[in-house]
């Protein structure tokens, strides 16, 4: 499993003593000998290594990576590039469209997201392959907790991107009067016409990150292919 080096490492150190991690770790290094896992091993914590903790400005919750082949690399909602993208991923852009006038990438590869201070964090945050939601339980939830209480801990403004009730369910912790919760349906084609389009996440995290005196994020992930 590759590490955590960055300034997540501090304030999650405590969970990696805790029992529920230490069988975790036994499981997952169990899970990656006898079976076929996504993602690779070395980007399990791709979430926390890619967006520093301080860096933080906006946070979007998954639920398992991606359980095909070649698709999931660390970061919800994201896959790797020249990987068809996603239903969700394209509802995701069609609202973009609409609310942040965005062209609609070629690609489903959102580390720019990532780069610029948005946390990208699934809930569970490995799976078997071809096998949905196989690592629920096993205690990643109570890590990824543990991420979102160290969130609103912060004493700086930071917006979360609550699409679906397990991702609004997970930030119920979050309480920091410093902070904005906007809840959304899921992006899933079963319910993105629920009320995910037309909801404006995109440009209502924009204007409150510009009020308290924070840059903007550029939501537009550029085309790959020529």
């Amino acid at each position: 499993m590759s590490a955590i080096s960055n300034d997540w490492l501090k304030p999650l150190t405590p969970e990696f003593r805790e029992p529920y991690y230490k069988n975790l770790y036994k499981n997952i290094v169990d899970e990656y000998s006898k079976h076929q896992i996504f993602p690779p091993s070395d980007d399990i914590f791709n979430a926390f290594n890619l967006t520093n903790l301080s860096d933080v400005k906006v946070v979007i919750i998954g639920q398992d990576p991606y359980h095909n082949d070649n698709q999931a690399h660390g970061l919800c909602f994201s896959v790797k590039p020249d990987v068809d993208v996603p239903p969700s991923l394209v509802n995701i852009y069609k609202e973009l469209q609409s609310d942040c006038d965005c062209y609609i990438p070629d690609n489903g590869y959102l580390v720019k997201w990532a780069k610029q201070g948005v946390l990208m964090l699934n809930n569970v945050l490995t799976v078997r392959a071809h096998a949905p939601a196989s690592h629920q339980g096993l205690g990643w939830e109570k890590f990824t907790d543990a991420a979102i209480r160290i969130l609103n801990e912060q004493d700086r403004p930071i917006v979360y991107l609550l699409w679906g009730r397990p991702a609004q369910k997970k930030a119920g912790v979050v309480n920091n009067p410093k902070q904005l919760k906007l809840m959304a349906p899921h992006p899933s084609p079963l319910s993105a016409y629920r009320g995910f389009f037309g909801c404006k996440h995109f440009s209502q995290a924009n204007k409150f990150l510009i009020e308290n005196g924070l840059d903007p994020i550029d939501w537009q992930i550029e085309n790959i292919k020529k």
